[in-house]
C-alpha cells in the first residue's frame, strides 16, 4: 500500500489589487452611465428607451448570475444544471434582444454602434466587479 497525502484544500485567490476594483467599478459606472445618458437624450419612444433599458437590467443580472454559478461551480460547490443553463440563457436572450432591437431601429449606425458597445462594456465590467467582491470575502 503506498502512501497517499491526505488531498489539500482548494486553493485560495489572490485579493484584487485596489487599481483593479477601482477600474472595474469605473468601467460599470462609464458603461451604465453612457448607456442611460444615451437614451435619455435619444429621439425615441418611451417604449423603445423602456425596452432597451430592460435589456440591459436582463443581461446584467443574467452576466452576474452566470458568473456566480461558473465560480460556485469551479470550486466545487454543488450548482443546479436549470440555474446554470438559465444564467447562460438570460446572457444570450439579452445579447440577441439587443441585437435584433438595433436592427430594426432606425437609428444611425454610429447609434446603434454606441450602444452595443456600451452594453457589452457593462455586461464585462459587471462579471469583473462581481469577481472582485467576490475574492475579497476571502481572507488570505
Amino acid at each position: 500500500m503506498t502512501y497517499q497525502p491526505p488531498p489539500s484544500p482548494p486553493p485560495q485567490p489572490l485579493r484584487p489589487t485596489p487599481a483593479f476594483i477601482g477600474a472595474s467599478w469605473a468601467a460599470l459606472a462609464v458603461g451604465v452611465i453612457a448607456f442611460g445618458v444615451g437614451l435619455f437624450n435619444a429621439e425615441m419612444t418611451k417604449s423603445e428607451k423602456g425596452f432597451y433599458a430592460a435589456v440591459l437590467l436582463l443581461g446584467l443580472f443574467g452576466a452576474i448570475s452566470l458568473q456566480k454559478s461558473v465560480r460556485d461551480q469551479a470550486e466545487g460547490m454543488a450548482v443546479s444544471a436549470l440555474y446554470l443553463a438559465l444564467s447562460w440563457g438570460m446572457v444570450g436572450i439579452s445579447i440577441v434582444m439587443l441585437v435584433v432591437g438595433l436592427f430594426n431601429s432606425g437609428m444611425e449606425l454610429n447609434e446603434k454602434g454606441f450602444y452595443g458597445l456600451a452594453f457589452v462594456l457593462t455586461l464585462y465590467s459587471a462579471v469583473a466587479v462581481q469577481k472582485n467582491v467576490r475574492d475579497m470575502l476571502y481572507k488570505p
